[in-house]
């Protein structure tokens, strides 16, 4: 028996409620995020993985500079990874699946990309414009685990045995190093399920040893059998989960309602579900992972999918109230009273969840790219700001950023070399160094499409993608349906503001001319009259406050950056490129590497988050100027330039509260705007949380696309979240 991380901590006379599992599992999650967050935390997901000090994995190398590449490396230090991984095992739970590492971080960082396909001319261009190219970026495009539900894992590897006999040898490495992976993942599972079976012999209380032993039946037929049950269905997500996760941190779930129902329906009708026990299960799905699911919304005829099924994943949420990535999808079927309850949800808990997004216009959106209503209605919110056809589409989704500002800054210096600067060279300057980054970027998408099996193929999520595994090749040689590549901007807010203060403060009002204000920014604004300068620059007019020169700044951006993002369709057949604006957690990142900038913004400050404005662009904090701002520059070709809102709980303390709010919600989708993403923070408690972040270890914030506890991030996040609620009036809707 491998080491084992068991809790045994029960009393063995004891018999616990449903609720009171949740409870004690809720208060074990916050007591292990609070040790995380005192070993140095982190400004990402919380993807529950589990401190373990005694387990230890070090990679076998395949190349002289200690990483691995291709497939055999990967496939065999997988397989060992599996071999000696232990069990965490909490007996109040009803499943296991819990990780420890993520196997692609145990490379050396200098050596992630495979040095014998290098790409030196396109990194100068890369760190010149501080680009996030996105090669050897891994996953971010969604699986399709019903896949998974219909073969099994034993249906899987007899799939792939079989198509090998099929191809020719250039197939071999592809199917040699599948088969190796799905051999190892079912004997993994045959030794969890014989470990929990031992567990059950030794645990003293009845029901917790009844419930392992159930465990362990269930894992048994998982271990190569298809799911056929609900409890089987969701105990093989938490695998599903965990295996991909261990791999290379992927990735998201889909459509969670409809994934499961048929199982809920089958085992409630049959009399051995019931509500309560469905609502356990998803609760204990939520606590294994915080994965991206989505409820709701239209099937490709446009009938709403909600279900009984749906409420209860809401419910089980509520239940377990910890970082949750759930997303409803508005649209004009909905389900008025599922709706309802989750802005229900959204106040009652305050945990940033759950978010909603559009489905009018991603679905416009997706068709001018030339797909049809149907197939942009399969797409589901799968991630921090993206969405995704489960199994037919790569799309590199929120790995690229192109730093919108770096690429002014240059231009702007360029300009400040002329004998008469103005807004219009500056233009034609942006436009000049905007096409060259955005160019390098989607040359490099090429290369790492070009070359990524030769560095970290993805071997767990090719086994759910349709036609691929009949294909035999990894998804970035031509495997899959579609290629619809993310090419995200990064600090649109930042250019709009910073066009807006040059034209102006000094072309408008002459208040400043370009020589003495470049003085200012070369000195950071700190030289003498440099913060007078700084604030004058700073109170220009801005983006987010609604038809101001910043806003026409910032739509005349957007159009310049789509226009060339759109051109690289015609640069490179067969990929379809899609604009966004989003920034993840770059903020910071992406602000170290530029100087002062003539919006008043200082050397190596953040940038915006997103697309959302820069924080305290206007003072009344106006939500439906800004919400309007952000619906002007959506690329509308189906990704998203979320709206980040933060709202203060009060707003929304009775029935007619909540009602409000919901028609808030429904006016911003209406407007254009994709995705919503709403913090409902009390200001007292976040400022509190931010002076000890122990105070309130469960604490949750939606930081971005994603939700975590406020603990586990990093001062300086922390403080990016804390700046964007208390820069505004979240208390003032009053011109919604």
């Amino acid at each position: 028996m491998s080491k084992i991380k068991f809790i045994n901590a029960y009393p063995a006379d004891k018999y616990y409620s449903y609720d009171e599992r949740i409870a004690l599992l809720r208060a074990r999650k916050i007591s292990q995020t609070e040790e995380k967050a005192k070993l140095g935390g982190a400004d990402e997901d919380d993807y529950g993985v589990i401190v373990q000090d005694e387990f230890k994995f070090e990679l076998e190398p395949n190349h002289e500079n200690g990483s691995i590449y291709g497939y055999r490396a990967w496939s065999e230090n997988y397989s060992r990874l599996l071999a000696s991984h232990p069990l965490y095992c909490d007996p109040l739970d009803a499943f296991v699946g819990k990780g420890f590492l993520f196997m692609e971080r145990l490379r050396p960082k200098q050596y992630k990309w495979n040095p014998d396909y290098p790409f030196d001319d396109l990194k100068k261009i890369f760190d010149k414009y501080n680009i996030i190219s996105g090669i050897d970026n891994c996953h971010h495009f969604t699986p399709d685990l019903e896949i998974g539900f219909a073969l099994g894992w034993g249906g899987i590897l007899k799939l792939l045995k079989t198509e090998r006999t099929k191809h020719d040898e250039s197939h071999f490495e592809f199917y040699d190093a599948e088969i190796t992976v799905v051999e190892a993942i079912i004997e993994f599972l045959y030794r969890i399920s014989d470990e929990l079976l031992e567990l059950s012999k030794i645990e003293k209380n009845p029901m917790l040893s009844e419930n392992l032993f159930e465990m362990s039946r269930v894992n048994r037929n998982v271990a190569e059998g298809k799911p056929e049950t609900f409890r089987e269905a969701v105990q093989w997500l938490c695998w599903f989960s965990m295996l991909s996760r261990t791999y290379n941190r992927g990735s998201a779930g889909g459509q969670l309602d409809e994934m499961l129902r048929p199982y809920y329906e089958r085992d409630t009708e049959k009399g051995i579900l019931k509500d309560d026990e469905a609502v356990f299960y998803l609760a204990c799905l939520f606590l294994q992972d915080s994965r991206y699911f989505q409820l709701g919304g239209p099937d490709i005829n446009g009938k709403d999918m909600t279900s009984r099924l749906s409420y209860l994943a809401l419910e089980a949420a509520d239940k377990i109230n910890i970082a949750c990535n759930l997303t409803i999808r508005v649209h004009d079927k909905m389900n008025e009273d599922f709706f309802i309850k989750s802005i229900e949800y959204l106040f009652k808990n305050k945990q940033g969840w759950p978010r909603y997004s559009s489905d009018n216009a991603l679905v416009e959106g997706f068709m001018r790219c030339g797909y049809s209503k149907e197939l942009a209605r399969r797409r589901v919110a799968a991630g921090c700001h993206w969405m995704c056809i489960p199994g037919m589409e790569y799309t590199m989704n929120d790995t690229v950023k192109v730093n919108l500002l770096r690429t002014f800054e240059i231009a702007y210096e360029e300009m400040m070399l002329e004998d008469e600067p103005s807004t219009s060279k500056l233009w034609e300057l942006y436009r000049k160094h905007l096409k060259i980054a955005v160019d390098a970027t989607g040359n490099g998408i090429i290369h790492h499409l070009r070359y990524q099996t030769k560095s970290q193929p993805e071997l767990i999520l090719n086994l759910f993608q349709h036609g691929l595994i009949e294909k035999g090749i990894n998804i970035t040689d031509g495997g899959a349906n579609y290629y619809n590549m993310c090419v995200d901007g990064s600090g649109i807010a930042m250019v709009a503001d910073s066009f807006a203060a040059l034209e102006q403060r000094i072309e408008q009002e002459h208040k400043i001319t370009y020589a003495e204000l470049d003085k200012h920014i070369k000195a950071n604004y700190e030289d003498e009259d440099g913060e007078y300068i700084r604030q004058l620059m700073l109170h220009s007019a801005r983006y987010g406050g609604g038809n101001t020169l910043g806003d026409s700044w910032a739509v005349r951006i957007k159009d310049l950056y789509t226009e060339l993002v759109r051109d690289l369709c015609n640069q490179h057949k067969g990929i379809n490129f899609i604009p966004g604006f989003f920034s993840w957690s770059n903020t910071i990142l992406l602000g170290k590497s530029v100087g002062a900038t003539p919006n008043g913004r200082k050397s190596g400050e953040p940038i915006n988050h997103g697309a959302n404005p820069c924080s305290n662009f206007r003072a009344d904090g106006a939500v439906t100027s800004m919400c309007n701002s952000i619906a002007s520059i959506q690329p509308s070709y189906g990704n998203t330039a979320p709206v980040q809102l933060e709202v203060d709980p009060g707003i929304a303390g009775d029935k007619e509260g909540i009602l409000k709010m919901a028609a808030m919600v429904k006016t911003i989708l209406s407007t254009g705007n994709t995705l919503l993403n709403i913090n409902i923070i009390d200001t007292d408690k976040i400022l509190e949380a931010h002076k000890d972040p122990m105070k309130y270890p469960d604490l949750v914030v939606r930081v971005t696309g994603f939700t975590a506890y406020f603990a586990m991030l990093s001062p300086n996040f922390r403080q990016l979240v804390v700046n964007r609620i208390t820069s505004v009036n979240p208390k003032s809707i009053k011109d919604k």
